[in-house]
């Protein structure tokens, strides 16, 4: 059986960016958001999914770009952060901390916390990895993202491998479609196509209005009306895909 989750990150940064993931919900075929716990609209995003109990949350553990929640100081960017890790300047006990804060201020709001993942895929680095999914049975957080996609990108590439390497059944999907084409996503269709039998997700970033983070160059409004596209659901049934969620996979 083909099934297919579809997942709007970064809920929570940004309001729009909630804005995005509740309209391409209620319009659309996304059944899934990440909550940046650190974000700035965190709170906006907290009181307005609680009127979206269809739309499942988890949390989007994020280590750069926006403050920490506890008193460790990461680096800005991901450039940055990785080959700090690599040469394992970076505590992992420091990133613990960091991450079950992340969790724990998502799972203290009474919203159901039915997966995680990693802005900018950091989550994927193989401690990380296995941190995340260690946290996750302890939270009885059930689904846990994993990279695995075709594409010619290298650093996409990269990412498939530690994601194939790092798959682990009951807990994790298959594969992804979207990461190569993140936040410039205006036809969904075609990605439809590489979904195969088994769990795929959808990895996106719709949004509306959103502003102050010119930096990304993401296309939130077009990405939020490819979502919405009111062909999809014919495109799924002719596929033979099962549009699921995190919690409701199988």
């Amino acid at each position: 059986m083909k099934r297919l989750i579809v997942t709007a990150d970064d809920a929570g940064l940004h309001r729009g960016m909630t804005d995005g993931a509740i309209r391409a919900h209620r319009d659309g075929i996304v059944t899934a958001c990440s909550i940046v716990a650190n974000g700035a609209a965190f709170e906006d995003a907290i009181e307005r999914l609680r009127d979206v109990p269809s739309l499942e949350a988890g949390v989007h553990l994020t280590l750069v770009e926006e403050r920490p929640l506890t008193a460790m100081r990461f680096p800005r960017k991901y450039t940055s952060f990785v080959p700090l890790y690599l040469a394992r300047r970076i505590s992992i006990g420091a990133i613990e901390r960091e991450l079950r804060a992340q969790i724990e201020k998502v799972l203290a709001t009474g919203l159901r916390v039915t997966h995680l993942n990693g802005h900018q895929h950091l989550h994927m680095l193989p401690r990380i990895f296995a941190l995340a999914a260690r946290l996750a049975q302890e939270y009885r957080i059930g689904y846990v993202r994993i990279v695995d996609e075709k594409t010619r990108r290298l650093s996409i590439a990269v990412l498939s491998d530690l994601g194939r390497r790092a798959r682990t059944p009951g807990l994790t999907n298959d594969r992804t479609i979207g990461v190569t084409g993140a936040g410039h996503l205006r036809d969904v269709i075609p990605l439809l196509d590489d979904v195969a039998e088994g769990v795929t997700e959808l990895v996106t970033h719709p949004g509306v209005a959103v502003r102050g983070y010119d930096h990304w160059t993401y296309e939130w409004d077009d990405e939020t009306r490819a979502l919405c596209d009111p062909r999809l659901r014919g495109e799924l049934a002719k596929r033979g895909i099962e549009l699921t969620s995190p919690a409701r996979r199988g």
